[in-house]
């Protein structure tokens, strides 16, 4: 039978992949997911990208989810006379309001807004993490800090202030015109950046309608200690552990991925790990040991998807990192631990299709040769239901609807496919093993369990177990 990965993965397009023949070759290495970093590169050339994409969809017969990654209201310091400058331990250093060029001992912060959330003897740290400064002295317009460790610091910095929420939307000025123009556009996925509070993401599926999900990005820790309620909300979550690890001590971030994927699935929700999980193919043909070990304790973790930012958006070796992170999956989910490492006991919830879903992975070890699940659905629901238990059986997902499949690319174990919904049971079981022998699994003796909703129609209705053998 053919081995297919259950964890999916996210790749990011920049300068080094946007090209329609590298898009292709991605694809083909296992992308089950393209992400558009608005950050960077024009409204203009992402429209291409999103087009050449869906072309190449409908060419590989492959379907394909797009994430739009809004930039957020990233803090940066101003500019320098000289470009950068050299700080030391203990020396004093300015941050300001004036929009004079800088030195080595002030420089403007062009975010009069965040002044007031400032308090004494608080921290504060630029460049991603590399240097901290203590505050000494709060002012309305400026604050006085000492410098806590030697570091060269350059225009445009990033700009962090830990465990506080922040005077600012998720949803910027910028933000607001790209979703103008990407709700017109064939994409499936809004990362929404910076997200504090629940209040954000509800700002965001206002605006947006219900024309795409939203996955919240989980970058500070007022989101961590809000994430029930947050999650209530979005489609699904990205945990952004590049911010995450500067605003949070770096030794919290892998408890803090367990207990956010835990809770993403329980509440039946997917969830991305992301940023540096191979940051060295960057530049390199071959990723880290550490690397490699970091993309299997996200698997094990059961994670639903795991993500590629520069090494396929910048990097020299694009296709070389999918297929590295897709070698990992395969391998790690092929560990005799798995099973056991990624089981969770649900509380039961007395519902019928609760009860179809959660029976699946005992009614597998029953059968003698079982080969899939196929779970005719509507919504996609009953499939992310099915997903969270994790059955260790590829999940052959049946919709009628181009959105939900292209949804479905981002949860664990998924194979989404469009399907008219069949009309009686003859035609689910010829429908299953269509769709089963398409994808290779169908053998001799082997058997499928069909989920479904009885009659043919309707939403939320899954209420049908079926086992059929293939002949």
């Amino acid at each position: 039978m053919k081995k297919i990965p259950f964890t999916k993965i996210v790749a990011t397009l920049g300068p080094a992949s946007q090209n329609e023949a590298m898009i292709e070759l991605l694809m083909q290495a296992g992308v089950n997911v393209f992400r558009l970093n608005m950050s960077h590169g024009k409204i203009e050339d992402h429209i291409k990208t999103i087009n050449s994409i869906r072309v190449l969809e409908k060419k590989l017969q492959k379907t394909i989810g797009i994430l739009c990654d809004l930039q957020g209201p990233k803090l940066r310091i101003g500019c320098f006379e000289e470009g950068m400058v050299s700080l030391k331990a203990g020396q004093k250093f300015i941050l300001d309001s004036n929009p004079k060029l800088g030195d080595e001992t002030r420089v403007e912060l062009p975010h009069p807004e965040i002044f007031s959330s400032f308090e004494k003897s608080g921290t504060v740290v630029l460049n991603d993490g590399a240097l901290s400064l203590q505050i000494k002295e709060v002012h309305k317009d400026f604050i006085e800090t000492t410098v806590l460790n030697d570091a060269l610091l350059s225009n445009h910095k990033g700009f962090n202030l830990p465990n506080k929420v922040l005077p600012l939307k998720s949803l910027t000025a910028k933000d607001l015109k790209d979703l103008d123009v990407l709700l017109h556009q064939d994409i499936d996925f809004i990362g929404l950046s910076f997200v504090q509070s629940p209040q954000d993401v509800q700002e965001a599926l206002d605006l947006t309608k219900g024309k795409v999900r939203i996955i919240a990005k989980i970058e500070k820790p007022s989101a961590v200690q809000e994430l029930d309620k947050i999650l209530e909300l979005a489609d699904g979550i990205m945990i952004a552990r590049g911010d995450l690890g500067v605003e949070c001590p770096l030794e919290e971030v892998p408890l803090l991925q367990r207990k956010i994927i835990k809770l993403c699935r329980e509440k039946g929700k997917p969830v991305i790990v992301a940023t540096q999980m191979l940051e060295s193919m960057i530049d390199h043909p071959l990723p880290t040991r550490a690397e490699v070990s970091d993309i299997a304790t996200a698997v094990f973790a059961g994670t639903d998807a795991v993500m590629l930012s520069g090494e396929t958006a910048i990097g020299k070796y694009p296709v070389n990192a999918v297929r590295m992170m897709q070698k990992t999956i395969l391998k790690t989910e092929s560990d005799s631990s798995y099973e056991e490492l990624i089981a969770l006991h649900f509380k039961p919830t007395k519902s019928i299709s609760e009860a179809i879903c959660g029976s699946l992975r005992d009614i597998l070890k029953h059968l003698k040769n079982p080969k899939a699940i196929v779970s005719f659905s509507v919504s996609g629901g009953t499939v992310l239901r099915t997903s969270r238990e994790r059955p260790l059986f590829p999940i052959l997902s049946l919709v009628e609807n181009e959105q939900v499949a292209r949804f479905l690319c981002l949860v664990w174990g998924t194979i989404p496919e469009i399907c008219v919904p069949p009309q009686k049971m003859e035609e689910m079981d010829s429908r299953a093993m269509e769709f089963a022998e398409k994808h290779h699994f169908l053998e001799t003796d082997g058997e499928l369990v069909i989920t479904a909703g009885f009659p043919f129609e309707g939403k939320g209705k899954t209420n049908l177990i079926h086992i059929t053998k293939m002949p």
